[in-house]
């Protein structure tokens, strides 16, 4: 289609596995995360998180879904995080939730705030809600198998 116009945007959320503090530099896998998301045509607009979880506020292509998009960053930031020290890998499932453009500036700024977000709440209590909030279907004592 010659005249074909979206606006798709994802926050993504996913932790290391078990949760550890694995993250040893955050800011660098930060930028590494939002260059992986350019060279994949997404739009970055926030990477940030803690040093066992990651939250990626990204626009993607119309054709890009949440899973396809997650997966690629995972993969490309495990390949990157393995070369530059002992990493224990992402967790297998994750967080999607769909961002509209009038939240992308509220999103970016919760994004850009956690490390002074976590002072008071861990990422399990974080990602709950974001699932209560979303009206997502899921029993808590699977969520962190």
């Amino acid at each position: 289609m010659a005249h074909t116009y979206t606006s798709i945007s994802f926050h993504i959320v996913f932790s290391t596995k078990g949760r550890a503090s694995a993250i040893s530099e955050p800011p660098k896998l930060w930028a590494y995360v939002a260059g992986i998301a350019r060279n994949l045509h997404y739009q970055p607009f926030a990477v940030g998180g803690t040093g066992n979880h990651i939250h990626v506020l990204a626009g993607v292509p119309p054709l890009v879904s949440a899973a396809e998009a997650v997966q690629k960053l995972k993969a490309n930031s495990s390949r990157w995080l393995r070369k530059n020290g002992k990493w224990p890998g992402w967790q297998e499932g994750y967080g999607a939730f769909s961002v509209s453009s009038s939240n992308v500036d509220s999103v970016r700024h919760y994004i850009q705030n956690q490390d002074e977000h976590h002072r008071q709440t861990t990422y399990e209590e974080e990602f709950l809600s974001f699932l209560g909030r979303a009206g997502t279907s899921f029993k808590e004592d699977d969520v962190f198998d």
